[in-house]
């Protein structure tokens, strides 16, 4: 397998990314990230209504997040050769497809299978936002159009389990979890009608070609971990399981250095090394990766643990969660203006305040437990999601602000692909490492869920810390 050269005659560069185009686009990236975190709150009801086993569950969402951030870089070096809002509407249109297919799963293994083809969409679509808005903004209006993705982003993570457990109670014509998957249809229809006028057209005017052996070998590594990681519990960790844990780190060490030497080539490999060693990408992606691992396995664990552990159920686990998207909500509306002031301290200040109120959270977890309720958990969320909301939407505009328009489909790519595998591991790992402690006889349902936020709140104080290290936005 090789790098495959892509030729595609350029078009005029893009126009003028109009406000409606704009709202549309972060439409076009809102749905992924909902999808990725609105299956937690549903996972209970699923498994009584289609006999999920745990290892199923979980591959739900990591299944879902791994075809996501393989196919991430494809779909956005494609879009520089084909146009950007060409690939941007076929994958909408994709998506919208395979959400109808999810909705109407009849069983648990029909569901993965959709789900997994519903993240293959979401690659395609997803990359696509970032470059539009590279493309067809500068300056100050592409800082905030920045800012705006990094909020959308940041509230459509934590606003997704929230509208997950209100279509679950709401239970329409007996549809049970369905409609969690079923609203994306009437949603993207209409984005794909007003995509068509709102969205410029644009392209790379030298489109890259597609790295097949760096993307085999980083799907090799990404299932390496992943399978053992879903499938080892369930099946008392056979041998097979190990072998797979010692593949690797041999198959990253191959991706490696086939990106290296790949760009040594003149070419543009999966995740480009030169891209990756930029002060604002490189660092902000290796500070960031292990706070998306660590998020994306405490939202798993708090939607477990908030309808197994204390009977809330999925509208009470969705209405706890509000306080987070709330306090998101109102620090991302004021993060330009705080950058504006105190530049990279924003993350620092941010991310620092979100880990004290993960260490509130897990205070009145110890104490209250299993007497908790919606409103117990609001104090902890509402300070994660003010922290979060500055920090999380900042550290967007740190990696992308610097990123060239002629290389908007690496940068973004590069970015997305670090995210959606990070959110996919952590799912995994922590998910694991959640179910497991959360057994008779080991730590207990409220120990485990402890031990997770204290997981994220390591993460969130890391990035606090070592944010200084990153370049100035301002």
């Amino acid at each position: 397998m090789t790098t495959t050269e892509i030729r595609r005659p350029p078009i005029p560069a893009a126009g003028t990314l109009t406000t409606a185009g704009l709202t549309t686009v972060l439409l076009g990236m809102a749905l992924p990230l909902l999808d990725f975190f609105i299956v937690n709150v549903a996972l209970p009801t699923i498994d009584a209504d289609l006999g999920a086993s745990t290892a199923t569950l979980e591959l739900l969402v990591a299944g879902y997040g791994t075809a996501y951030a393989l196919l991430l870089v494809i779909g956005g070096r494609l879009g520089d050769a084909f146009g950007r809002r060409r690939l941007f509407l076929a994958g909408l249109a994709a998506f919208t497809l395979t959400s109808l297919l999810c909705g109407l799963a009849p069983t648990a293994g029909a569901l993965v299978a959709a789900r997994i083809a519903q993240g293959a969409s979401a690659a395609m679509l997803m990359p696509q936002v970032l470059s539009v808005i590279q493309a067809s903004t500068s300056g100050e209006r592409r800082s905030r159009a920045l800012g705006m993705y990094g909020a959308a982003g940041g509230i459509s993570m934590v606003a997704g389990q929230l509208l997950g457990g209100l279509l679950i109670h709401a239970d329409l014509a007996g549809s049970g979890w369905r409609p969690i998957f079923l609203v994306n249809v009437p949603i993207g229809l209409a984005g794909l009608l007003i995509a068509r006028r709102t969205i410029p057209e644009s392209r790379s005017p030298h489109p890259l070609g597609v790295d097949g052996r760096g993307t085999a070998l980083f799907g090799l590594a990404m299932l390496a971990l992943l399978i053992p990681l879903l499938e080892g519990r369930a099946l008392g960790w056979p041998g097979w399981v190990w072998a797979l844990f010692a593949v690797f780190p041999f198959a990253m060490a191959g991706f490696v250095v086939t990106q290296r030497r790949s760009e040594r080539a003149g070419k543009v490999p999966l995740l480009p090394p030169s891209v990756l060693r930029s002060p604002g990408l490189g660092r902000g992606l290796l500070l960031a990766s292990p706070f998306f691992a660590a998020f994306s396995g405490f939202m798993f664990a708090f939607a477990v643990a908030s309808q197994d552990g204390l009977g809330l159920g999925p509208l009470g686990s969705g209405v706890a969660m509000s306080p987070l998207a709330l306090g998101f909500l109102a620090s991302s509306l004021v993060s330009s203006r705080l950058v504006a002031r105190f530049g990279v301290r924003v993350i620092t200040y941010g991310t620092g305040l979100q880990a004290f109120g993960m260490v509130v959270l897990a205070v009145t977890t110890l104490v209250a437990w299993p007497d908790l309720d919606v409103l117990a958990f609001a104090p902890g969320l509402l300070l994660t999601g003010l922290g979060q909301g500055a920090g999380m939407t900042t550290v967007f505009r740190v990696v992308l602000a610097r990123v060239p328009a002629d290389r908007a489909g690496v940068g973004s790519g590069a970015l997305t692909t670090v995210q959606q595998t990070s959110m996919a591991l952590g799912v995994a790992a922590f998910g694991t490492l959640f179910a497991v402690a959360a057994e008779p006889g080991m730590l207990g349902m409220r120990n485990a869920f402890v031990l997770i936020i204290t997981i994220q709140a390591l993460t969130s104080l890391l990035l606090s810390i070592f944010s200084a290290k990153l370049p100035d936005p301002r």
